[in-house]
């Protein structure tokens, strides 16, 4: 099996016991659009490899990074989300870190509430994106793309969404219902905003949720649902580390990679992912 930053790991570095727990999760169930989510993870490990080890001054990797096999995604949506959850709320009682690779984003409730089970804690979800992801049931499916957010913030789960673009009434009325925090594309990107603070009584623990298709087609146009008008490469990653100051990473995820053949995309999902272990 590939695993991640393979080819820049000593052998200490990818003891099973690492601090950085790699879990690939090729889910392609609910895609609305485009397809190809289902090989993401792999995309994004493949790619890696062309990493170097030092990201923004610091060696995430020095803390060891080990990949599991990836995650079973047959069977009914709602199973697969509660191994996902198992997975990953093992992970953080073992006092570790999960880096999920998606796969498309409604494996992000799976993950979440994994992490939550484990802390038995409130905690706070910090997105990027171009969707709110809070539709209801979207085309029939409560546990699609299009609706993870609104199943997380059902269950308590305290929303800080950056750079969305495409929302529908629904979701802007599931923003007010559930105090949903927000900086939407045009005002960050208009206006060049690379840093915005959190409200006070936002949680500490955090959980990083990165769609790819948060950054702007010119930078990622392998998503299955590109939309215009969006997040700089450097402005998405330093809102995620401003919003992390001062808290602590509990988890995250990168989602919604879907590979057209052309590796300069997967290598950008790749060093999404290193660089926000280096904030975390």
């Amino acid at each position: 099996m590939t695993i991640f930053l393979d080819s820049e790991l000593s052998p200490e570095e990818r003891r099973e016991d690492s601090h950085f727990q790699v879990i690939p999760v090729p889910l392609e169930r609910t895609v609305s659009y485009g397809s190809g989510t289902a090989n993401g993870p792999a995309a994004i490990i493949e790619a890696s490899s062309e990493l170097e080890r030092i990201t923004v001054g610091k060696e995430p990797c020095a803390q060891g990074i080990f990949t599991q096999q990836p995650l079973d995604c047959t069977g009914d949506l709602p199973d697969v989300m509660e191994r996902l959850a198992q997975r990953t709320e093992a992970v953080v009682k073992d006092g570790k870190l999960p880096v999920t690779l998606g796969g498309e984003h409604s494996l992000s409730y799976g993950a979440v509430m994994g992490v939550a089970r484990a802390l038995n804690k409130p905690i706070g979800l910090v997105q990027i994106d171009a969707h709110a992801d809070l539709r209801i049931a979207y085309q029939g499916n409560k546990h699609s793309h299009a609706s993870v957010m609104h199943l997380l913030a059902q269950e308590g789960v305290r929303l800080a969404q950056f750079g969305v673009r495409a929302l529908c009434e629904q979701e802007m009325e599931s923003r007010a219902h559930h105090n949903v925090f927000y900086k939407d594309a045009e005002a960050l990107v208009v206006d060049n905003i690379h840093a915005v603070d959190l409200p006070e009584d936002f949680p500490k623990d955090v959980y990083v949720s990165f769609d790819v298709d948060g950054l702007d087609p010119s930078l990622m146009p392998a998503t299955g649902t590109p939309v215009p008008g969006g997040l700089g490469y450097y402005q998405a990653l330093r809102l995620v580390e401003h919003a992390l100051k001062g808290r602590r990473c509990v988890g995250l995820d990168v989602v919604e990679l879907a590979p057209d053949g052309n590796a300069a995309w997967d290598f950008t999902a790749a060093q999404i992912v290193y660089r926000l272990m280096a904030a975390c």
